[in-house]
């Protein structure tokens, strides 16, 4: 009963005229960002922060967290009409969506698409409302030890789950690590690594960072590549899939939604790892392997369900113990700190109305997309003949001015584009930024739980490991460490991203 009264709640805060029309505008945004290639939901996120100063705290979360599932639609957009993947989660829907297409079954495979992604995030969002309450009860009883040992399985995780080099990643977070540091010291209140410039004693605004890593170096990195010219077409055709289609559809889409909401809630996880598994998962189990890649509807429906699922189970970690799994998860923080709101199990209980308003929005937010993807696809596409020379400049001026906006400082525009450069160096040699960003994040709350530990215990080291949950969560820690380190486990690590290349 108690989860009914609090779903009512939800759904009385989403079904307000206000947090519909900005659920609305975040699935638009989103599949927008989906079906344009070149962007993505952390660019986006990123360059929407500073909106979010002006908005109200639920609708500017409702706003954004209706860009990062509204990408997962709108990437299998494009993906399957015209061989190009909007979002980087989509690469694996062109191997068999555009097959369908090309066998005459646009409309099927885009169907089968909407329905895999409306199902599993319907169930995600169940998810999270039926186990996010008891999670939260054991969250209460974290101290400092086990949040500092929590966050650090958590750095240690998206470590192991990233793709591409571990040392590179490694480097990033140790990185995102240190630029937390900068700034006044919250225990002594002494300034600390800001060269003497008065700008940088209160920190580096999470925001510009953000801004400059992802938005502003990933046009500087798209801006360089030549225009893919693709013939685009717009007829779909019929949108209903035949029986056989639904027949090896439906089993692909449970297996789907269930393995994209176990990996949502690893750190590193979300949408793209998920959609990566769930297609090599597909081909394994098979009986007919060599239909992949060849207009398989299992190969579709399986990571179509799986991108979605791991996006929306994504948002448990962060707001049951304000732990961000991966690079959204990341900017969500900030746009909650925006607002002097903590994330992690308080959220419940000193803003039930956000929690559950964001968690009706969801539900709301997956039918928006579903009346917005099919009906629309033909508009969707038509804006793929912008070309980026006219589109990228546009965001550029939209990004300076959400940059001055923040604190009204030149400085902040100077320090982007600092940052812009450095990311665009970052993206030429293969390092990831969403490991920096995790870093940044967490190395603060990390620094002062493991302070306050040490204030506790008087100075003692070892209270980290004679608290139970605080040793077993450094023991996972070490147990990842060791895992990623053998020989087998570091194939199958680049397996599960061999798809991508």
């Amino acid at each position: 009963m108690e989860l009914l009264d609090n779903l009512m709640l939800g759904f009385s805060v989403a079904f307000t005229p206000e947090n519909l029309l900005y659920a609305l505008l975040g699935c638009i945004l989103g599949t927008l960002v989906g079906v344009l290639p070149g962007l993505g939901p952390v660019p986006t996120i990123a360059m929407l922060l500073p909106i979010t100063y002006v908005l109200p705290p639920i609708a500017g979360l409702i706003m954004l967290a209706g860009i990062y599932y509204g990408t997962q639609y709108g990437g299998s957009t494009t993906a399957i009409l015209v061989n190009l993947p909007g979002e980087t989660a989509a690469v694996v829907t062109v191997l068999d969506g555009h097959q369908m297409a090309r066998n005459g079954r646009a409309g099927a495979a885009l169907a089968l698409a909407a329905i895999g992604s409306f199902f599993a995030g319907s169930f995600a969002t169940l998810l999270i409302a039926a186990f996010a309450p008891p999670l939260a009860e054991i969250a209460f009883k974290f101290g400092p030890a086990e949040y500092f040992s929590l966050m650090a399985l958590g750095l240690i995780g998206a470590v192991v789950l990233a793709s591409g080099s571990l040392l590179k990643a490694i480097g990033m977070i140790l990185i995102g690590l240190l630029l937390g540091m900068v700034g006044t010291d919250v225990n002594s209140g002494v300034a600390r690594y800001d060269f003497g410039i008065p700008e940088l004693q209160d920190g580096i605004d999470f925001a510009i960072v953000a801004m400059g890593v992802f938005g502003l170096a990933e046009i500087m990195s798209n801006l360089e590549q030549k225009e893919n010219r693709v013939d685009i077409t717009d007829k779909v055709g019929s949108l209903y899939p035949n029986r056989q289609e639904m027949k090896e559809a439906a089993p692909a889409m449970l297996r789907g939604t269930a393995l994209g909401c176990m990996l949502g809630l690893l750190p590193g996880g979300g949408a793209t790892l998920s959609s990566f598994s769930s297609y090599t998962l597909e081909k394994k189990i098979s009986k007919e392997p060599e239909r992949f890649g060849k207009g398989h509807p299992a190969g579709l429906a399986g990571p179509e369900s799986a991108n979605n699922a791991g996006a929306q189970t994504s948002f448990i970690p962060l707001l049951t113990l304000g732990i961000p799994g991966n690079a959204v998860m990341a900017l969500m923080v900030g746009a909650m700190t925006i607002h002097n709101i903590q994330p992690g199990p308080q959220v419940m209980t000193s803003h039930p109305e956000l929690f559950w308003g964001l968690v009706a929005s969801m539900w709301i937010g997956n039918l928006m997309l579903v009346v917005l993807n099919l009906p629309l696809v033909g508009l969707w596409v038509k804006l793929l003949k912008v070309p980026y020379r006219i589109l990228f400049p546009a965001i550029l001026v939209f990004c300076t001015v959400g940059v001055y906006s923040l604190n009204y400082n030149v400085f902040d525009i100077y320090i982007t584009a600092v940052f812009a450069m450095v990311g665009y160096v970052w993206a030429k040699l293969k390092c990831e930024g969403a490991p920096l960003l995790l870093g940044l994040v967490l190395g603060p709350m990390m620094e002062e739980n493991f302070r306050r530990a040490l204030l506790l215990s008087r100075g003692e080291f070892m209270t980290f490991i004679e608290r139970p949950l605080s040793a077993s969560l450094l023991g996972a820690a070490l147990i990842l460490v060791v895992l990623v380190a053998l020989p087998s486990v570091k194939r199958k690590r680049q397996e599960a991203f061999v798809e991508e290349e």
